[in-house]
């Protein structure tokens, strides 16, 4: 009989009498495309046993658990940060812009941010929590790394469309060999961070 491992159970709220948001990013070890955030308001009668870390899901569950987030969710923002942004104020700060960014487009003020990670700059005059892996430990957070996720994705595979030769639509601009190799043989397009490294040392050694 094969066992399924199942996950701890994510708390719904850090503070249950505030209105706290969840944020999140995806996209931060890419070679190209944007930087992606979500913030996420849940409502505290949400509940939902599959939702976790969007790392721990597969693509088909991320994707059948967006709908149920957007459709509860009090209120929820994606927002970016590009290539450009990256490149001029690093992709950690560009991070903590693209969550700025969907903070402020929250249709409700939260009381509390929860935001997953260990570094974060204040957002207005509302207290936050870092919490590392807080993706795997709070409903809200794990909300926001579905939605980020998904959002990037479905960005990356419309970019595939217009170059293909860089296999964006598998692997969504991380720095995957195939993607290396096409920099190497291809050069790089617009949506390419120019501050990371983007061939391989390996890749440049004649043998």
């Amino acid at each position: 009989m094969k066992l399924i491992k199942q996950h701890d159970p994510l708390r719904l709220y850090m503070h249950p009498n505030r209105i706290e948001a969840g944020c999140d990013e995806a996209g931060r070890g890419c070679l190209a495309g944007p930087v992606f955030a979500a913030a996420v308001i849940l409502p505290i009668e949400f509940h939902c046993e599959e939702l976790n870390d969007s790392k721990q899901l597969s693509e088909t569950e991320r994707s059948r658990l967006r709908p149920i987030i957007e459709q509860n969710a009090l209120c929820f923002a994606v927002e970016i940060c590009s290539p450009e942004e990256i490149d001029e104020i690093n992709i950690l700060w560009a991070s903590v812009k693209a969550m700025h960014k969907a903070l402020a487009k929250l249709t409700i003020k939260p009381e509390h941010i929860l935001v997953d990670g260990n570094r974060f700059r204040p957002f207005e005059d509302i207290p936050h929590t870092l919490v590392v892996k807080g993706d795997g430990k709070y409903m809200s957070i794990a909300a926001a790394s579905v939605l980020a996720k998904t959002y990037r994705d479905e960005y990356m595979k419309k970019l595939h469309e217009r170059f293909p030769t860089y296999d964006w639509a598998r692997n969504k601009g991380y720095p995957t060999k195939k993607h290396r190799e096409a920099i190497q043989k291809c050069g790089i397009t617009v949506y390419h961070r120019k501050s990371f490294n983007l061939i391989d040392k390996q890749l440049s050694i004649d043998f």
